[in-house]
């Protein structure tokens, strides 16, 4: 019964990687309880653990003492005549070793002592996988999609087959698994609810784009590329700021690769965001000018008291440095930390203006409906007739009267 019960925990050892010495360790303690609850000390006896070959060894220490001395303390002297009972050679003045068997202190005792070294067991499971994890936060992990629930995804790590967890908010918008679908995240954090550690993912962290970056350039892990900040609205779009410790690398033209070979492979990953390397620099006007690209300012005005500036922009580019839903300049705001003002350039005739840049006064479905029959600007929409644009979109009369009373009001003197 002892080796088998012995054997059982090398097993479950084996199988939770818990290391030995911790292992023999909880053994030893709870077979000492044991000891103590049957003689009330465990000071003279010996426990001896095995867990390769799966041996476990209980023995009293006692002196032997001569027959007849007064014994008062059951625990410490034996008389002769008792150790020779055990071993025939013991004499007066020697340690009396004798074995115990597990089967001595009842099926109660043992049961209990099972449950105790479960219990045990358990609680150095969940404080190993704890420390491990929290060990690797922020780093990327490679796990198969277990199983998928309302609010979260659960995923098998592929190294060592913990369970962890993606919520959904943790997810970029464009992500749709299937049970078994390989998924790469970071570990975003570890965290003890109710007495078990849990292990979140993201897929949302910037930190997640910044480990996909360092695994495509060589450069950002030998440390000669540096990203100074990333800014993303996952699986929309992101920036990112890089700075090179070597003049002879471009990091810009290093992270993005020949003909993006390096960058491509990460927009995949993050479902066709929309990624812009820019060189970071501290010159507060020229970041805030690299972070408004695809758009070229004509000029600024720049208030760094209240962070806060005003860019002029041809009307052409105004579109272009707001961006679809302003997440451009939403993204520049954050990458540069500057508060970012869109004006028109008023030293320009204004000849006409791109749809896009009446989205605040126009929903922006009515303004695809225009774009969807190639009108772009608001010059092609009244260029039109009102019978016209009405069949060629299939909007209500009442909403192209609106949308054209909007676009004449632009270019009223």
């Amino acid at each position: 019964m002892g080796i088998n019960l012995v054997e059982s925990f090398s097993e479950f050892k084996e199988m939770k990687n818990i290391d030995r010495p911790t292992m023999v360790r909880v053994l030893e303690d709870v077979f000492r309880t044991l000891i103590r609850k049957k003689y009330g000390s465990d000071e003279n006896f010996d426990v001896i653990v095995n867990t390769d070959k799966g041996d476990l060894e209980l023995w009293r220490v006692r002196e032997i003492v001569e027959n007849g001395t007064d014994i008062e303390d059951e625990n410490t002297p034996v008389p002769l005549s008792y150790a020779l009972t055990v071993e025939e050679d013991y004499e007066v003045g020697e340690e009396c070793y004798e074995q115990l068997f597990l089967k001595d202190f009842g099926r109660r005792a043992i049961m209990a002592a099972r449950q105790t070294l479960i219990s045990r067991i358990l609680e150095l499971e969940k404080d190993e996988i704890f420390r491990r994890y929290s060990a690797r936060v922020g780093e990327i992990v490679l796990g198969e999609v277990h199983q998928i629930l309302k609010r979260d995804i659960l995923v098998l790590d592929d190294a060592t087959g913990n369970e962890l967890i993606l919520p959904r908010n943790e997810a970029i918008k464009g992500d749709f698994f299937r049970k078994g679908e390989l998924v790469r995240a970071i570990i975003r954090k570890v965290e003890m609810r109710n007495n078990n550690p849990i292990v979140i993912l993201s897929r949302t962290d910037n930190t997640f784009l910044e480990k996909l970056l360092e695994q495509e350039v060589p450069e950002i892990e030998d440390g000669l590329i540096t990203v100074k900040k990333i800014v993303r609205m996952p699986g929309e779009r992101a920036k990112v700021a890089v700075e090179s410790y070597d003049d002879r690398i471009d990091p810009v033209g290093a992270c993005v690769g020949m003909k993006g070979s390096r960058i491509h492979g990460i927009v995949r990953e993050l479902r066709n965001e929309n990624i812009d390397i820019i060189n970071y620099t501290n010159n507060e006007s020229l970041l805030i000018q690299r972070a408004l690209t695809p758009a070229k300012i004509t000029s600024m005005d720049l208030d760094n008291e209240n962070r806060r500036v005003a860019v002029y922009l041809r009307p052409d580019q105004v579109s272009l440095a707001i961006g679809k839903g302003g997440m451009n300049i939403k993204l520049a705001s954050r990458l540069t930390e500057y508060e970012i003002d869109v004006y028109r350039d008023t030293d320009e005739i204004i000849d006409d203006v791109d749809l896009d840049e009446f989205n605040d006064e126009i929903e922006q479905w009515i303004i695809e409906e225009f774009k969807g029959v190639g009108c772009d600007t608001a010059r092609s929409v009244l260029e039109l007739s009102k019978e016209e644009l009405i069949r060629r979109t299939d909007l209500e009369e009442e909403t192209v009267m609106d949308v054209i009373r909007i676009l004449s009001a632009e270019f009223e003197e």
